[in-house]
């Protein structure tokens, strides 16, 4: 298991398998910031020590750590510029890599077969220390249990970091059960999802960012490790560890959110209902709102642009009573049907000017979203 902590050294040499080590680089400069003015953030650390060369990389929210085996000729760290290390990497020849610091020059020097490159470096000590995950109490959850619900609910989270708790996941952990859910204040996801065995009970909001690199770096791992700090969400899959902040605040109150009675609940087929609004919201430009018309028998949804262009398409839909118009912006409506993952798909409705609800067959997914008022 990789160290929290850094190894300050000089002189670190070793020859890795080039594959590898643009593999493992490519994990963890997904945390190298891009946007502080703090250098040593823009870096990735790189230890050798015990066989094995680790990398590591953070911007303060996340970090990410992950190792290779390697012929450690000379112990050691440093911090090398993490997007240049990436594209020189990606464009070595096939052949073994031999990685040394010349502490003397404040250089590191990588060869791989006829090429050969000079980079100037940072001090490892200047490196934030990691958290470290073996102080955290730790417990095994399934993988795709986990990402599957992750994938259903974060495109609800919202990307304004004005307001910190909404771009993050609620993940409430109980026992036998995961529940999560996201929202922007325009809509809502709401997902439980079944977990065998049982889990220890826990809460944290964690950010969406964070559970998105997750899900590129499990892999085909079927079980990750995760555990809780007082400030801190630690991933485990058997290559990497991923850490994250936690997200300070009070989420929605979710159950309070749900309206718990509708007065129409119209099934339709998923596929069918998904091409039609993918291709009127086509119009749908400049905000302009997806209009859904219920009338006996029939769903008609339109969309108009000024100076653009209209669309409209009807669909079979058991609907009886009064027609009933509703407005609601075209792409969040687009990803709450994707988001369902049976055959047809259920749209409970109040009144034009309430929120709607989108579920599956079953109850253990909720998608509310906000209507737009219409004109007219």
């Amino acid at each position: 298991m990789m160290e929290a902590d850094v190894m300050i050294g000089t002189g670190m040499k070793v020859t890795c398998s080039r594959e590898e080590f643009v593999g493992r680089l490519g994990v963890v400069s997904r945390a190298v910031s891009t946007r502080s003015s703090v250098q040593i953030l823009a870096g990735v650390l790189l230890e050798a020590a015990t066989g094995e060369l680790r990398l590591a990389a953070t911007d303060m929210e996340l970090s990410l750590r992950t190792s290779l085996d390697a012929q450690i000729e000379s112990d050691g760290s440093v911090v090398v510029p993490g997007r240049l290390l990436v594209d020189i990497a990606r464009l070595l020849p096939d052949a073994d890599v031999q990685i040394e610091h010349r502490a003397e020059e404040g250089v590191l020097a990588v060869t791989c077969g006829s090429a050969s490159y000079r980079l100037h470096t940072y001090s490892a000590e200047d490196f934030p220390r990691l958290p470290d995950v073996d102080d955290t109490q730790i417990f095994n959850v399934d993988a795709e249990a986990l990402l599957e619900t992750v994938s259903q609910v974060s495109r609800s989270a919202s990307r304004d970091e004005s307001r910190p708790v909404l771009t993050g996941i609620l993940a409430r952990f109980e026992p036998g059960k995961l529940v999560m859910a996201a929202t922007d204040s325009y809509r809502l996801a709401v997902k439980e999802t079944d977990l065998a065995g049982s889990s220890q009970e826990l809460e944290a909001i964690i950010p969406a960012r964070a559970l998105a690199e997750l899900a590129r770096i499990v892999g085909s791992a079927t079980q990750l490790e995760l555990g809780v700090q007082e400030n801190q969400v630690a991933f485990r899959t058997e290559d990497a560890v991923l850490t994250t902040r936690r997200i300070d605040g009070q989420f929605p109150n979710v159950k309070q959110l749900l309206p718990e009675q509708f007065e129409h609940v119209v099934t339709l087929p998923r596929s069918e209902l998904l091409e039609v609004v993918r291709r009127v919201s086509v119009m749908a430009q400049r905000n302009s709102p997806l209009r859904l018309r219920f009338a006996d028998g029939e769903l008609n949804i339109s969309a108009q642009t000024q100076d653009v262009g209209e669309a409209k398409e009807s669909l079979p839909a058991p609907f009886a009573g009064d027609p009933l118009e509703i407005g609601f912006n075209a792409e969040f409506l687009r990803d709450g049907i994707e988001s369902v993952q049976s055959d047809e798909v259920q749209l409970k409705l109040i009144s034009p000017l309430r929120p709607g609800l989108i579920q599956g067959e079953g109850d253990d997914y909720s998608y509310l979203i906000m209507p737009i008022r219409l004109a007219g």
